[in-house]
């Protein structure tokens, strides 16, 4: 029983272990898992309502306004952004970060003008931007008045074009540029150049929390993005940053007062001219580079850093959900167990969103993946095992009562014999012959009685291991002789010719005298019983392979291998058995089997209907050695 129940255990860890592995596999390799991890980020993002902060920066916005009130529109924006530079100067601002690349040349004046304007900029950040494979910088004129020069280059997923973060730093031709953003905060904040480790970036007295990517080659240069950063947009319970048109701020200079002590971003909105319009996790509408700049600015000033959860925690993480719901099928009865997967299953899909609202991103598609895998695979396991179970028990009922009921029968019997005996010894006057026949009657039927009784005994006894099994030698021929002389009335009733074919005389095994000679006399009663009349049972044993084998083989009723399968089951009859006439309670051949394992030993059964059946004790063999008890029993 103990080593059926452990193939079961492990047969339903085996399962978990490949739901486990498969949910793991399916999220983990493809696009599929980032994908679902992508949608449910975006989700948590546009759900999570924060504590409000205060914006620090300023939009100043070349709108369509502004485009329109410009004579030649983009190509003329250069004379009235250096008239708002100088405003915005005055103003004083903490810094001034213009999302224009400016490295076209235009009127000899107006970039003189422009110039200008930009030298009494204070903290100044121009514009670069990788493109056609190369890095396009601002005219010379311009770049010696900024403090530094920042790319602009968003980092949209591959999966969706969706923008979640910036590269805080890029690389191409083994020249590395730090984002306009960062650029930013670091002049808005006093601080020097940022200090870099594999792990973060810090500036200043501020940590950064983003792991450095792995720059990749490409045609020799080194090329990739570095330290991307997940940006904290604002959300849709706050003010969104606040936005001044360049026109405006023209035509009344109050509005400059917006930017004092701000960090400043000067960019395009204008839906006609700019180019790169994207899309981002809080809106279904495109937004444009300077106000995803100036989010990226938010969130390194006010240290919202959203940072990723290590894999191996995820990993980790579902692979105690699939336990817990192993766990929970397995000890909890009935509908507990169903309950308890489903929270189990809820806490999969909850945990992430806890995480987040602690600014961290946790794996929603491996947890949940590898939770809903295991729930359906132990919830199935646990419906067929139960279902199997239930199916079994009431087969097992529907035995036992049978057999009860035979039982009852078979026991009212002898018990009437015995009753009435005594009535006729007790009440009437009889000769001593008489009362000599009916005595051996009573005895009789006494003992069938009582070996009825030790028959269900042995059978409870051997299932719950009770049985305290003797360790003695039992000469195979003298065991199967003393069986023979047994059962050999009940064959001259049948008329049934026993035939014993030659055996060697040292054969022996080892093992309980009693239990293995019911064991060979049941098999031999079986054959007589459930053969016709003027047939023949014959007998043989021999060694083989280190195991004696002792075969009753008899021309009798036969069975087919559905029948086989089944004839050691307590209780079980063949149809044709119980057809028969012949009495049985149905749990001989299942004693006779717990007998033979408890020695070590099996059964194999070979039959056909029709054609007669073929038992066969396989038992280990002993070393023969002298045994005269047996000549005294008999």
């Amino acid at each position: 029983m103990q080593r059926r129940g452990w193939k079961s255990t492990a047969a339903y860890a085996a399962l978990l272990a490949v739901a486990f592995l498969v949910g793991v596999t399916v999220t983990v390799i493809g696009n599929f898992g980032d994908e679902v991890d992508n949608y449910a980020y975006d989700f948590m993002l546009r759900q999570y309502k924060p504590k409000p902060w205060r914006t620090e920066s300023v939009i100043l916005a070349i709108d369509e306004h502004t485009l329109q009130a410009t004579p030649g529109g983009m190509r003329g924006i250069r004379t009235p952004l250096a008239e708002a530079l100088r405003l915005v100067s005055a103003a004083g601002p903490k810094t001034v970060a213009i999302d224009l690349t400016l490295a076209d040349h235009g009127d000899a004046k107006v970039d003189q003008n422009l110039a200008d304007a930009m030298r009494t900029t204070p903290n100044l950040v121009l514009a670069t931007d990788l493109l056609n494979d190369a890095w396009e910088e601002p005219l010379d004129e311009f770049k010696q008045y900024p403090a530094v020069l920042g790319h602009v280059h968003a980092a949209p997923d591959n999966n969706d074009e969706i923008t979640r973060g910036v590269s805080l730093q890029k690389t191409y031709g083994y020249k590395k540029k730090w984002a306009l953003s960062l650029e930013a905060f670091r002049l808005y904040s006093g601080a020097s150049e940022p200090i870099q480790s594999p792990e973060d970036l810090q500036v200043g007295g501020t940590i950064i929390p983003v792991p450095e990517r792995r720059i990749e080659a490409l045609r020799g240069d080194e090329q990739g993005d570095g330290y991307v950063m997940r940006v904290r947009f604002v959300p849709p319970n706050m003010k969104p940053i606040p936005r001044v048109p360049l026109e405006a701020l023209l035509k009344d200079h109050t509005l400059a007062q917006e930017f004092t002590g701000k960090a400043v971003f000067v960019g395009v909105t204008a839906v006609t001219e700019v180019k790169d319009r994207l899309m981002t996790p809080v809106g279904s509408h495109r937004t444009t580079g300077i106000e995803i700049n100036a989010e990226a600015f938010e969130t390194m000033a006010h240290g919202l850093f959203i940072t990723d959860v290590s894999g191996l925690w995820v990993g980790l993480f579902s692979l105690a959900l699939t336990v817990a719901l192993g766990l929970c099928f397995r000890y909890l009865p009935g509908w507990w167990a169903y309950g308890g997967g489903a929270l189990i299953v809820v806490a999969a899909c909850v945990t992430p969103y806890v995480f987040f609202t602690h600014q961290r991103v946790f794996s929603f598609a491996t947890p949940a993946a590898v939770a809903w895998l295991s729930f359906l695979a132990a919830a199935g396991y646990y419906h067929l095992v139960t279902r199997r179970n239930w199916r079994i028990e009431q087969a097992a009922r529907g035995r036992y009562q049978q057999a009860m009921h035979f039982v009852t029968h078979e026991m009212r019997t002898p018990l009437s014999a015995i009753q009435g005996s005594s009535e006729l010894i007790s009440r009437f006057p009889l000769t001593e012959e008489k009362r000599k026949q009916i005595a051996q009657l009573i005895n009789s039927e006494s003992k069938r009685l009582a070996r009825m009784v030790e028959i269900f005994l042995n059978v409870e006894r051997l299932s719950a291991g009770q049985m305290e099994l003797k360790r003695e030698s039992i000469p195979v021929k003298e065991m199967v002789e003393l069986c023979l002389e047994r059962v050999q009335p009940l064959a001259e009733r049948k008329r049934i010719a026993v035939v014993v074919e030659p055996m060697l005389d040292d054969m022996q095994v080892t093992g309980d005298r009693e239990l293995m000679e019911y064991a060979c006399y049941n098999l031999l009663t079986n054959a007589v019983k459930y053969s016709p009349q003027r047939t023949e049972v014959r007998v043989s044993a021999w060694k083989e392979s280190g195991h004696v084998r002792i075969a009753v083989k008899d021309q009798g009723i036969g069975m087919d291998q559905k029948e086989v399968k089944q004839i050691f089951q307590k209780f079980y009859r063949t149809k044709k058995a119980e057809e028969s006439g012949e009495a049985g309670t149905g749990i001989g051949l299942s004693i006779v089997q717990q007998i033979v394992e408890q020695h070590g030993g099996e059964i194999d059964v070979i039959s056909q209907p029709g054609a007669g059946s073929c038992f066969t004790l396989v038992l280990p063999a002993a070393v023969a050695t002298p045994n005269p008890a047996v000549a005294e029993r008999r």
